[in-house]
């Protein structure tokens, strides 16, 4: 066993000597093997590097040994470059790498398709050796962890229902107040932004009538789909927002044209893709259903901008759901890696997924949640809220601007942990990084630390095509349908039989202010599962009323 296989150790690299040196281009790799304890990442990390810094293969190496030690982890992939996690071959053979090579670069090296990938097949055992790594530490990768490909709104990885409906959160958070509301706002906010609609939680009565509609399903601890959303938005059940009458807050003119709104989308077949496949269960994600743990990377390459502020909202507030679910812990449980945050976690706007990363920054290290960001654009983020970030790994910069930035973020990180930095030396040694080489700082250590990342298990072949993730995912996908059927099935009540009448509907229905609605009761015995047919009617009464003196009749008849 290699020196670096421990339980708790993540293998990033060695380290590079002096501040400032340059590792020395040897097999033996001069410097210690870097070792990094797992439980620092309950504290969450950050880590910045300009394209070509080695930013990705640091990051993928991470998740290795993550999934190593058998720690799950959700992973969001807006570029497409995680999936590189799948092309791990045991064998190293040409053969492994041949339908994953590009093309392209064969070309530019003058080379065929088959030579050069028997030349990365050889690039990659070398590379491996170089660092103590085999084809068996890939193997004990794969077999520790199951990965999967999620392309939520898209068939080309596994699909994931999202629209289909809005889960009413846990009792638990009902009961908190603070969360209940934030967990309210954020799940407006991204369904509005869906809808390119600006969504100001005090100006917009779209957000206000929308979050108040959520706010009244959910405490009865009702799921809320888009048709019953619609329906809500054209005959609130409540009658009053604030001290004002619904109608006047929000015309019904204004409000059918909200309706309308969604109902194109429910209706389009853009967004097909969002109402099918599994729903998005954190704790699926994380595990799989023999409990086996699992990577789930999360692409989203494919989504437009406003689609990706959607998810990454709806996700964020599963995951503080699901965190806030579990028992305390100060071990590493679960990690959420988020690639290029850029966008996400701005310093001074507030898009809606600001809050719920902020609140897990805050709070997730007391449920053993590790948050790990990454951006090649470190100068618009919140450094206040990344201060929460104790490591931080930072690889070669483009500009000073960044490096700036990047500093003063780092100071401001150092001092909430009662810590300082040399901003000088750290200035000179940023300006001198390398390809692949990185400064952690790491508020569990003594002092900063070079270091030169490790050659990664996985084949680093850049981002992959939609047509190389169905491939990759197309066994998977059978057995997803099937267990998707299965559990549709097991979910689903038993059929009530009801008299083939026309109008129909399980649904209440609903009437316009000032039309009263009756019901006739049941007759018979009550259906077993509770499943009520309703069908319309409509009730008239006449009441006579017969007079005759002469007769003594004065009597009164109702029909």
């Amino acid at each position: 066993m290699q020196p670096f296989e421990l339980l708790g150790a993540f293998y990033l690299g060695k380290t590079v000597g002096s501040p400032g040196s340059q590792p020395d281009d040897t097999v033996d790799r001069p410097g210690e093997y870097l070792l990094y304890d797992s439980q620092d990442l309950t504290t969450h990390a950050l880590c910045v590097g300009m394209t070509g810094s080695g930013k990705t293969g640091l990051c993928l190496s991470l998740l290795e040994e993550a999934g190593i030690d058998g720690i799950p982890a959700i992973a969001v992939d807006p570029k497409g470059d995680l999936g590189n996690l799948l092309l791990t071959f045991p064998d190293l053979s040409p053969d492994d790498f041949r339908a994953w090579v590009d093309p392209a670069a064969a070309a530019q090296a003058g080379m065929e398709v088959d030579a050069y990938a028997a030349a990365e097949a050889e690039k990659w055992k070398k590379g491996l050796a170089e660092w103590g790594q085999d084809g068996d530490r890939i193997r004990r990768f794969r077999e520790s962890v199951d990965l999967a490909i999620y392309t939520p709104g898209s068939q080309i990885g596994l699909p994931l229902s999202i629209l289909s409906s809005f889960a009413a959160p846990s009792p638990a958070i009902r009961d908190d107040a603070d969360a209940f509301r934030e967990q309210i706002a954020t799940s407006t906010a991204g369904l509005l932004a869906l809808l390119d609609i600006e969504a100001d939680p005090v100006s917009s009565r779209e957000f206000v009538l929308i979050a108040k509609i959520l706010e009244e399903e959910w405490k009865q601890g009702r799921d809320v789909d888009l048709a019953r959303l619609i329906a809500e938005i054209q005959q609130p059940s409540f009658t009053r927002i604030g001290v004002l009458d619904v109608d006047q807050f929000f015309p019904p003119k204004a409000r059918m044209q909200l309706a309308m709104t969604f109902n194109a989308l429910l209706a389009s077949p853009t967004f097909a893709g969002w109402l099918e496949g599994e729903p998005l269960d954190v704790a699926r994600l994380l595990y799989g259903s023999g409990g086996k743990p699992r990577i789930s990377i999360l692409s989203v390459a494919h989504l437009s901008e406003r689609e990706r502020t959607f998810f990454v909202t709806i996700l964020l507030n599963r995951l503080l759901a699901w965190m806030r679910s579990q028992p305390g812990t100060p071990s590493l449980r679960a990690l959420f890696y988020m690639d290029e945050v850029f966008g996400y976690f701005p310093p001074v706007a507030e898009p809606p997924t600001k809050r719920p990363m902020l609140t897990l920054l805050k709070q997730a290290r007391a449920y053993g949640l590790g948050i790990v960001l990454a951006t090649q654009n470190p100068v618009d983020l919140d450094y206040r809220g990344l201060s929460n970030c104790g490591t931080w790994f930072l690889g070669r910069l483009q500009t000073q601007r960044d490096k700036e930035r990047v500093l003063d973020g780092l100071e401001g990180a150092s001092a909430q942990s009662g810590k300082s930095i040399d901003r000088q030396q750290l200035d000179q040694i940023l300006s001198g990084l390398g390809k692949r080489t990185f400064l952690l700082n790491n508020v569990h250590e003594d002092r900063p630390i070079l270091f030169q990342t490790r050659w990664a298990l996985s084949y680093l072949r850049g981002p992959l095509s939609r047509e190389q993730i169905k491939t990759l995912m197309a066994d998977r996908k059978s057995v997803q349908e099937t267990e998707t059927k299965v559990r549709s099935v097991e979910k689903s009540p038993s059929p009530v039989p009801v008299r083939a009448e026309p109008g129909g509907s399980r649904d209440r229905p609903r009437l316009p202010r000032g039309v009263a609605l009756g019901y006739v009761p049941v007759s018979g015995a009550f259906p077993s599962n509770g499943a009520l047919v309703y069908h319309p009617a409509v009730l008239g009464t006449a009441k006579l009323h017969f007079v005759r003196a002469t007769y003594d009749v004065d009597t009164w008849l109702e029909r």
